[in-house]
């Protein structure tokens, strides 16, 4: 596929998966929905590299590697963003997940040497402050028990745990590993971590069998978590982390609209000119001469 499509794909689907994990949420805890979500992506992809014919074998310090990325890219990460839509709308987290383009270029710099000009950090300060103003009429109408506050912190945890991920991915790829088997054993090694924290946390894994729930949980594996990561992370493969970030300046443009149209998201001065800051500041720091 070409980087545009490869591009496109992903952005598309992850502007939509924010709201549909909306449907998640009821009888299932959020913790066992990922487990379940991530379980049921890993088998589709070893089927698939079975298919293709793709070696699934691999060393112990690969494994180590992949089980490392799991707890990074699918448990850490998602865990917090299925908890921040508890209290957050969907559009909004998807505009504090542009942080990560900032956190992929620190991390480049101090794990891969990349050098910070100052067109980079000048589009980071505009990226803070722009969320900062799509937030504000939130943080200046903080409620007494503190939930969209709450929603916030997991959500900034959760632009950590997916940054992280991303910069060792772009690791473990320049070793040469395979985009397939890789995200099949590290989805693999993140379910089973999310199901082991729920065993010792005591959430009970229980299911619900409405129709909104298991079609959401299949739109979230097979298109939000298959087709959107095997697009992106050959992307990343590519290009590197930090190009491949320029994702997340499309992705919160699509969620706010479809936050706007099913979830009543009312636009306000601040959150249009942070908006617009957001998107300036991804613009300054993805963008360079070819």
């Amino acid at each position: 596929m070409p980087n545009w499509l490869l591009f496109a794909v992903p952005s598309a689907i992850w502007g939509s998966t924010w709201l549909v994990i909306k449907y998640q949420y009821g009888v299932v805890a959020p913790e066992v929905s990922v487990a379940y979500r991530f379980a049921a992506a890993a088998l589709i992809l070893f089927a698939w590299c079975a298919a293709s014919r793709e070696s699934l074998r691999f060393d112990r310090r690969m494994h180590l590697s992949f089980a490392l990325l799991g707890m990074l890219q699918f448990a850490l990460n998602y865990v917090f963003v299925y908890l921040a839509e508890q209290y957050l709308t969907s559009g909004l987290v998807a505009v504090v997940f542009v942080l990560m383009v900032f956190w992929n270029l620190l991390g480049a710099h101090f794990l891969f040497g990349q050098v910070l000009a100052p067109r980079l950090l000048i589009g980071a300060t505009c990226g803070l402050l722009g969320v900062a103003l799509v937030f504000w009429p939130e943080i200046a109408e903080v409620r007494a028990d503190m939930a969209q506050v709450k929603g916030l912190i997991f959500a900034v945890l959760g632009t950590l745990g997916a940054s992280a991920g991303n910069l060792w991915s772009q690791r473990l790829y320049k070793d040469g590993v395979r985009v397939l088997p890789c995200m099949a054993w590290s989805m693999l090694y993140g379910s089973i971590s999310v199901a082991l924290y729920c065993v010792a946390a005591g959430i009970a894994f229980n299911w619900d069998e409405s129709a909104a729930y298991m079609a959401s949980l299949v739109y979230l594996t097979a298109i939000g978590s298959v087709i959107a990561f095997v697009g992106y992370l050959t992307l990343l493969k590519r290009i590197g982390a930090g190009r491949a970030g320029y994702t997340s300046a499309a992705i919160p443009v699509i969620a706010m609209i479809i936050s706007t149209i099913f979830e009543d998201y009312v636009w306000t001065a601040p959150a249009l000119a942070g908006m617009a800051l957001v998107l300036a500041g991804s613009v300054l720091v993805l963008w360079r001469r070819e």
